[in-house]
């Protein structure tokens, strides 16, 4: 299966696009995972909300294919510790889903139109981050999960 962490915008602090790119570049050696940039909704500022994020909501939908299992990095969804998590990627790997689809969402979470086609919500934190921030959590996260799965040192129990 192949894995895809999608988010919504870029991100705008140089530190964070550092540390995201080292832990891309070490997860390539444990699953086929792609990165993918849901582009900013054009002229944001102006539009309500709700509005932005159905016109985000529109574009994700657009990328993902019937067979893709959804999970949305969510405030509200399952708090795993990195055990926990590493065995949720154990299960998620299995299935017979063709991609395994992660979204961090943009600055004000996700539309319905998102819940209703989630397949499961997972969270980082009872804390709130920054989305920005979260892409960086969570790609170490998955990179510390599959070192998990492998017995490797990263981890330390």
């Amino acid at each position: 299966m192949k894995v895809v962490v999608m988010y919504i915008g870029k991100t705008s602090e140089a530190y964070l696009r550092t540390g995201e790119a080292v832990y891309q570049k070490r997860l390539t050696y444990y699953l086929p995972i792609t990165f993918e940039i849901v582009p900013d909704v054009r002229k944001a500022g102006k539009l309500a909300a709700r509005q932005l994020l159905e016109k985000e909501a529109e574009a994700v939908l657009a990328r993902l294919a019937p067979d893709d299992r959804l999970i949305l990095l969510d405030e509200g969804g399952d708090q795993l510790t990195s055990e926990g998590f590493a065995a949720y990627m154990e299960r998620e790997l299995q299935r017979p889903a063709r991609r395994l689809v992660f979204l961090v969402g943009g600055a004000y979470g996700f539309a319905p139109l998102l819940y209703e086609r989630a397949d499961a919500k997972l969270s980082l934190s009872k804390m709130t981050f920054s989305h920005q921030m979260i892409r960086l959590f969570f790609t170490e996260q998955l990179y510390r999960a599959m070192t998990i799965l492998r017995n490797e040192k990263y981890h330390n129990p």
